[in-house]
């Protein structure tokens, strides 16, 4: 057991079994033994690659399709490009990189990265050292917002609830043999979940993330009120049905209570969520990752860089670009949602 896991013992004895959303919590930002509060945990190093360290190519076409969506917009000045989440801050880098020949772009642009991690802090100063950091949305300018969340709400503490007969029980984390094991609590009936009656049966999972809401509202409306644009890029689906709480350590998947604090804990974004959360903004059509970098154009990148290289490199390349795009890795597992304003186009690569 890790040092976090005997504190939630300890509290557990205390007060009783926790919702997973408290668990995940505690075992991602505990100050002291949190898992994003201490390590990077990013890269061959680290537990697990993000698009964004798989190839340039992400960062510079999310970068360019923001561009282009500002300038849709009319090139409005002074604006803030957000990045939610940032890891390495590699993603805002390489879109800094892309669109310096954008004009006007850099000019107007106030780079603001949005981290709760010290340690990641540290690193995404040294990244983009041209970028504010905040804690939290409420912090960002009141300006238009282009705005990139990549892999971040994957990360949100979520609740999950099994449906039964007489209601719903929920997944809650308590302790027995000195181990940490999740359990059911009583069934109840929760109004929240009255519209999954129809698409559910006794047995079925539905997982809510308690955040989302409240930052998409954010989102949504500091985009309606001043303009500007948010991708989202995360995997997922339309709703949320099943289990898809995942640990992942040393690029393994791993028991989720295992060893708390010392491993990442994901759970499959509820696109549909998002959408509900998003008015008074737009949302597009959910697309594919794949279908969307290729509608950017990222084939006829990656055959320009391409170019240069050769033997061990191309060869790199060239996986890079299958795992971005595939159906069978990242292509279709991975989604992207884009908010934008009544009356603007949808961002590049999606639709309405």
């Amino acid at each position: 057991m890790s040092p976090l896991g005997d504190l939630l013992l300890r509290r557990i004895a205390a007060t009783g079994p926790m919702p997973l959303s408290d668990y995940m919590a505690e075992c991602l930002l505990h100050p002291e033994h949190g898992y994003y509060s201490t390590r990077d945990p990013l890269g061959r190093a680290g537990d697990f690659t993000t698009a964004p360290e798989i190839s340039q190519m992400f960062g510079e076409l999310i970068g360019l399709a923001l561009a282009q969506a500002w300038l849709d917009q009319g090139a409005p000045a002074p604006f803030v490009l957000a990045e939610l989440g940032p890891g390495r801050g590699t993603l805002m880098a390489d879109a800094l990189r892309a669109t310096q020949g954008v004009p006007g772009f850099h000019d107007a642009a106030q780079v603001h990265l949005v981290e709760a991690s010290p340690t990641l802090r540290a690193v995404q100063k040294a990244t983009v050292p041209t970028a504010r950091h905040v804690d939290d949305l409420n912090a960002l300018p009141d300006a238009p917002l282009f705005l990139v969340a990549n892999e971040f709400f994957d990360a949100l503490p979520i609740r999950q609830f099994q449906r039964d007969a007489q209601g719903w029980r929920e997944v809650m984390v308590g302790a027995q043999d000195g181990a940490l094991t999740p359990g059911l609590s009583e069934p109840a009936p929760l109004a929240a979940l009255d519209h999954r009656i129809a698409d559910t049966h006794p047995g079925n999972i539905v997982e809510t993330c308690p955040a989302l809401p409240g930052l998409v509202a954010q989102i949504g409306q500091r985009i309606a009120s001043h303009g500007g644009a948010a991708l989202i890029v995360d995997y997922g689906d339309w709703r949320s049905l099943g289990d898809t709480l995942q640990a992942v350590q040393g690029h393994d998947r791993v028991d989720p209570f295992a060893t708390p604090g010392q491993a990442d804990l994901t759970a499959h974004v509820d696109f549909e969520a998002i959408a509900n959360a998003a008015a008074p903004a737009r949302f597009s059509r959910l697309t594919p990752q794949g279908v969307f970098l290729e509608r950017l154009g990222i084939t006829e990148r990656a055959r320009a860089l391409a170019g240069a290289m050769d033997n061990a490199a191309l060869e790199s390349h060239i996986a890079a670009h299958r795992r971005l795009t595939h159906p069978d890795q990242m292509g279709h597992l991975f989604k992207v949602m884009g908010l934008f304003p009544e009356g603007a186009p949808p961002p590049p690569g999606l639709e309405t």
